[in-house]
């Protein structure tokens, strides 16, 4: 396609399209949108035909211009707008409009062509939607008018629309695209003849060159960077214009190829739970400026429905929870002005139509335009201020209101699971006491992108880290900012070189690997004016947010960034605790370890502020330790450090010039330097605002497994206790007595951080003794203090000196001292005692015995119905430090045959404490509690059988009866041997992968997941031989829903594949079967008396008999467990794990006593809201997916289930389908 006018190879020397250029061909003929529609719909989602979420599909049937954005007949409504709800919006379309004419020189693109490539010139492209927008609104303002085509000429005018500088990016060449062929639409009718063929040939050259482009450049494979969507959305404006010209070649074939570009970033996008994107919030604002207006573009001209996807219901969430107060600025993280580069408003309010629609998009968009920064930093430059207020005006949905989301104005911890950072008092006003805090460690591009290029996902198209571009990234893991009261103390260091110490992240030297600033190096990646994201070990690098909680106003959230290091320092850990005690207070503490023969030998902090009107200067903390303070108008803002030996270094304060964009910004920053000749050091630095008083910090425990500190912070004293052997869920149970990561102690109250807040209880003084043979010292001192005394009366008799008598009265008063002291000390009851009592931490576990809290290391359990959906659950527990995760049963992990066979569907046996007591079942309790409690001994005992020994058939001792069906085709010994290998292989290597996950992590617990739905009614067997650390999790669903998955969601059934009829029947003959529980009480659930009668009754059918049998099991499973304690059981409903995944990961992780993981979190929302989650037998699981028995069972179906089943639908909260219609239609 590269006729005359094309550019050919991006080089400085282009051959550049010009007004007398023509197409290669012109294609006039009927629409073919028709057809691209029907090709599209086989690479994206089909319609959701919900009125207030769509564009209306044209279908080419457009009535000339305008066609891009609406049509000639919606022309008179967008006037009448403008006049009354879009009022707002119209005054800054008109502010921008009154600008460009009293500053033309200013604004309008420059005639000749070395000016115009002299510089970044996207102010061209972008000022001209604006501008075109406001001429439709208000046709009667000819000046306008004669400016946009006079704006238009100079455009079409040029040579080239890219940079002289820059040849190499079609990215100037896109924003002057997608303007001018946006006027072009707009402004159609008022160009002459002549301007309008030239228009479009400039339209068409420029689309041509891009389509070229796209297949050389790095935009046309680099998925989610903020250049993709932005070239594709210029070709596809041009590609559409072509079209409604009859130009259908070209307009087909660019067309094409946006789609197939763009349809991958949005499957993409899917894997990304948290709606984030990783270059950050102000790149994000460039994406999806773009991003948004093709999601618009292909909904309304080929009947493409994105706006049900999963990322963009996540997405607000990105733009709320980033926001500092005052609403001026947000998260600096990754290349970064103050706030956003285009809009946000209009991507706002795009949300709020399409996807919300609860007025919380409106209503951010409006704060955020009221406090618009006017002057200096963080004002939106000239050429990005008016860019996307046609589009804000086109999505305005002024019926929708304007309404706060509904926790806004209380402080909120919010963790972006996939960008790896964590929130803390976002979109709040700028007040006292209104703080901000911000952690980021995360993985390069983001978990959802580093995990598709490790485990090689989507290898047909992605190649590895060749198809993204994290260069805007910076070396930035385990950075954070904090704004007391909404002032920033310590803020990012927003879009300039790729330096470690430009972002508050520890630096080390000296390092063999380093790369610039000798003998000093940071993170991976760095040293370049982008990340360095392709270089050696730079793609495996990241850090991992370990914890995050709130409690109150406190907030805990700590990171691991070791591999963000080069391994050539030999770093085991690099682990950044952050504890917000209250509004104006933070505490950071650094833990690094390293190897014996590390070469590391000191340890760098670095604290930027870029408000450079407020300065840093020396400050001493009580003449101790050495620190900064920030005077902001008389209001001091305070810092200092020490280590755990008690040094604290004096600081290193300056300002500095840095590289940012197009110009120089300047940073000051407080860079302190620690010195360590151990392989362990602890560095703390205390941050806190004017309204707080701080008498006392120190270390008060420095132990293998953690650390201490005591604060006195306002006259309350406080100890804050952290797990720094993170990995380990046993020492973490050891050293704070639960098992999260930190704890604080103060005013008689415990915070556990992730299970929550409680009072202690003062304990017994014989408790808090000062050493254990106190009693013993005491007796000692009355002694000698007896016998002083005794002297001093004998020698009173005779002549005593005044300075002999002063000596013994001198004595006398020590004496008396240390008995005192003896008796504050051992009688003393504050977290201060703390260094002198080596029993605290007895002491609290003492207390939580006595409160009823369990310090036992968990054992989990989880039983269900077959296709009940308990397998999900894995998600929680698979690849977790914490637990490791068994199927029961596999080819080597099975029941062991006793006089009971356990029947892999179902069972009506119930089993009780007693069976253990009086010896039944001795085999499978042995089995039972050597994996449970010795689970590592039990794996390495577990005999691999090698499958090519003697190249015989193996059959496995503990294979089930079911596996020993006849098959009911006859296969030839070459396919069972096959097929047989095949199997134990898998199960042996399934074996292999447990072993190493407990050598790597020993103290992982166990976590059984069983399949068959027999174990239901077992529970309080397990609960006897394992004992009070059971956790058993009992997972039900809506009978509805598994009666149309175990009938209808897969093919064959699972009712016909597990042969259910024949298994059911057998439940109640004792024919040729081991010792089968009787039907006498006691062993038989009563409750499956109704099932055997269905099942004799000619009449049945599959619906009533699976009816009857959730109804038996369900009934007898809640009968038989409601005896266990509630610390042993958790009832949890299939429909609660998908629809509130954090709520009841939140509830599960309470129940067992150990916080919810950051990682295990992310596993659960991705199972659970990216539609990229199977479940056996179920397929797709979505918040859709498990109610799809609504839209396809029968009726009747409905009804009959109902029938039978409502008296224990009622108890568990399942609503009868009427009443779902009916609030559904409400």
């Amino acid at each position: 396609a590269g006729g005359k006018g094309y550019f050919e190879n991006g080089s400085a020397d282009i051959e550049t399209w010009s007004s007398d250029a023509t197409m290669r061909t012109h294609t006039r003929g009927a629409p073919s949108v028709f057809f691209i529609h029907v090709i599209c719909l086989t690479l994206v989602y089909s319609t959701d035909n919900i009125p207030n979420t769509m564009v209306p599909f044209v279908n080419a049937n457009y009535d000339s211009y305008p066609m891009l954005y609406f049509s000639r007949g919606e022309i008179r409504d967008l006037r009448f707008k403008a006049a009354s709800t879009h009022k707002h919006i119209s005054a800054r379309l008109t502010e921008a409009v009154q600008t460009m004419l009293s500053n033309p020189f200013e604004y309008l693109p420059p005639w000749d062509p070395k000016d115009f490539s002299a510089r970044w010139n996207e102010i061209y492209g972008n000022n001209l939607g604006a501008l075109a927008m406001f001429c439709i609104l208000y046709p009667e303002n000819m000046e306008a008018i004669n400016m946009a085509k006079d704006y238009m000429e100079r455009m079409a005018a040029q040579p080239s629309w890219l940079v002289k500088d820059a040849p190499w990016d079609e990215v100037p060449l896109a924003h002057s695209l997608v303007g001018f062929a946006t006027a072009y639409d707009f402004l159609y009718n008022y160009l002459s003849k002549s301007q309008q063929e030239r228009f479009l040939e400039v339209i068409a050259n420029a689309s041509g060159y891009m389509y070229e482009a796209s297949y050389r450049r790095g935009w046309g494979f680099q998925y989610l960077h903020n250049h993709q969507p932005t070239n594709c959305v210029a070709l596809l404006a041009g590609s559409l214009i072509l079209m409604n010209q009859g130009y259908l070649q070209e307009a087909y074939m660019w067309t094409k190829q946006v789609l197939a570009i763009m349809e991958k970033s949005i499957v993409l996008l899917q894997e990304v739970t948290d709606g984030s994107l990783y270059e950050g919030v102000a790149y994000g604002s460039y994406t999806t400026r773009s991003l948004f207006q093709y999601m618009f573009l292909v909904q309304r001209h080929f009947d493409i429905n994105h706006f049900k996807h999963p990322w963009l219901k996540q997405h607000f969430a990105f733009m709320y929870r980033t926001v500092l107060p005052g609403f001026q600025r947000t998260v600096a993280i990754a290349d970064s002005n103050y706030n956003w580069f285009y809009g946000p408003e209009s991507q706002l309010v795009f949300l709020d139509k399409f996807v919300m629609r609860n007025g919380s998009g409106n209503w951010l968009a409006d704060k955020i335009r009221r406090n618009r920064v006017l002057e200096g930093p963080g004002t939106p430059s000239k050429g990005q201020r008016w860019c996307t207020l046609h589009t804000e005006f086109l999505w305005y949905d002024a019926s929708l209101g304007s309404v706060p989301p509904p926790d806004y104005g209380i402080p909120k911890l919010h963790y972006f699971e996939d960008w790896g950072v964590v929130t803390y008092g976002s979109a709040l006003p700028a007040e006292v006491n209104r703080p901000f805090l911000s952690f980021k460690s995360g993985k390069l591009g983001g978990r959802a992108i580093f995990d598709i290029v490790h485990r090689n996902k989507y290898k047909e198209w992605i190649k590895g880290w060749r198809n993204f571009n994290a260069g805007h990234e910076h070396p930035d893991q385990n950075s954070f900012t904090f704004a007391p009261n909404g002032q920033v103390f310590v803020s990012e260091a927003l879009y300039g070189p790729k330096l470690s110490h430009l972002n508050n992240v520890l630096v080390f030297a000296p390092s063999p690997t380093s790369q610039c600033n000798q003998p000093w190096e940071g993170q991976l990646g760095e040293c370049a004016q982008w990340l360095k994201w392709t270089g050696d070990e730079v793609g495996d690098a990241g850090g991992e947010i370990i914890a995050a909680s709130q409690h109150e106003e406190m907030m805990f959230v700590s990171g691991e960034a070791a591999s963000a290091y080069s391994s050539a320092m030999k770093l085991k850990s690099v682990y950044r605790s952050l504890l917000l005690l209250n509004p104006q207070t933070l505490l950071v503490v650094d833990h690094v370890e390293k190897e014996e023969n590390s070469p590391i030998n000191s340890i760098s902090a670095f604290f930027h502020n870029l408000d450079i009107d407020f300065k840093y200067v020396p400050y001493k903390f009580m003449n101790k330790y050495n620190g900064a303070m920030m005077d902001v108008w008389d209001a001091h803002y305070k810092m200092f450090w020490l280590d755990h030996h008690g040094n604290s270094p004096v600081a290193r304060i300056q300002e500095a010039e840095q590289a940012a964009e197009f110009k120089k910004r300047w940073t000051q920053f407080v860079n302190v330097t620690f010195t360590t000749k151990s392989t362990t050091a602890r560095i703390a630095y205390l941050f806190y605002g004017p309204y707080v008083n701080i008498s006392s910090c120190r270390f008060i425990e420095d132990a293998r497994s953690g650390f201490q500190m005591a604060l006195n912070v306002n006259d309350t004293e406080t100890i804050f206790s952290v797990a720094t052997d993170y990995l380990n869920l046993r020492t973490r149970f050891s050293y704070l007595g639960f098992g999260g990561y930190a704890k604080v102690i103060t005013q008689g109250k415990v915070t556990r951080f992730g299970l929550g807040t409680e009072v202690v209880e003062k304990l017994a003084p014989a408790t808090r003794i000062v050493f254990p043979f106190g009693f013993k010292v005491n007796v000692i001192v009355g002694l000698v203090l007896g016998i002083s005394l005794a002297i001093l009366a004998f020698q009173w008799r005779f002549y005593i000196s005044f300075s002999k008598l002063l000596r013994w009265i001198l004595i006398l008063v020590i004496t008396l001292w240390f008995v005192e002291l003896v008796d504050v000390w051992t009688s003393c009851t504050q977290p201060i005692c703390a260094k002198w009592n080596s029993d605290l931490t007895s002491a609290e576990h003492s207390a939580r015995n006595e409160q009823g809290h369990p310090v036992s290391l968990p054992d989990v359990v989880i039983t269900s119905l077959p296709s009940s959906g308990a397998e999900i659950l894995k998600q929680l527990f698979f690849n977790s430090s914490d637990f490791v995760y068994i199927r029961i049963p596999t080819g080597y992990l099975d029941i062991p045959e006793s006089e009971f066979e356990i029947d892999s569907f179902v069972d009506a046996c119930e089993w009780k404490a007693s069976d253990v007591q009086r010896g039944r079942f001795r085999l499978l309790q042995g089995w039972l509690q050597s994996l449970v409690k010795d689970t590592k001994l039990h794996l390495q005992n577990i005999h691999l059988h090698e499958t090519s020994r003697n190249n015989k058939l193996i059959q496995h001792p503990a294979s089930s009866k079911d596996k020993k069906r006849r098959p009911r085709k006859r296969e030839s010994i070459v396919e069972q041997r096959n097929r047989l290998r095949g199997s134990l292989d898998k199960d042996a290597e399934y074996i292999k992968e447990l072993r190493r996950h407990l050598a790597f992590y020993p103290s992982a617990r166990p976590v059984l997941s069983l399949s068959s739905g027999s174990w239901t009614l077992k529970l309080p067997f397990f609960q006897e031989i394992i004992g009070p650390s059971l956790r058993a999790l009992y997972v039900v669903r809506d009978p509805r829903a598994w009666i149309y998955s175990v009938l209808y969601k897969s093919q064959p059934s699972l009712y016909s594949l597990r042969k259910v009829p024949q298994r059911l029947a057998m439940l109640f003959k004792a024919e040729g079967r081991k010792d089968k529980c009787s039907l006498n009480p006691g062993t038989y659930a009563f409750e499956y008396e109704s099932l055997r009668e269905e099942l004799s009754d000619s009449n049945s059918n599959a619906v009533s008999v699976m009816s009857h049998l959730w109804v038996a099991n369900t009934a007898a499973a809640l009968r038989i467990n409601g005896d266990l304690l509630p610390a042993n059981y958790l009832l949890l409903k299939f429909e609660d794990i998908v629809e509130f995944p954090q709520k009841t990961a939140e509830t599960i992780s309470t129940f067992l006593g150990i916080p919810l993981s950051p990682a295990s979190l992310n596993q659960i929302l991705f199972a659970t809201s990216t539609n990229l989650f199977y479940l056996p037998y179920e397929g797709e699981v979505s918040p859709v997916s498990i109610h799809a028995w609504r839209h396809n069972m029968p009726r009747e179906e409905i009804s009959q289930v109902e029938d039978i089943c409502s008296t224990l639908m009622d108890h568990l909260g399942y609503p009868k389908f009427t009443a779902i219609n009916a609030a559904g239609q409400q």
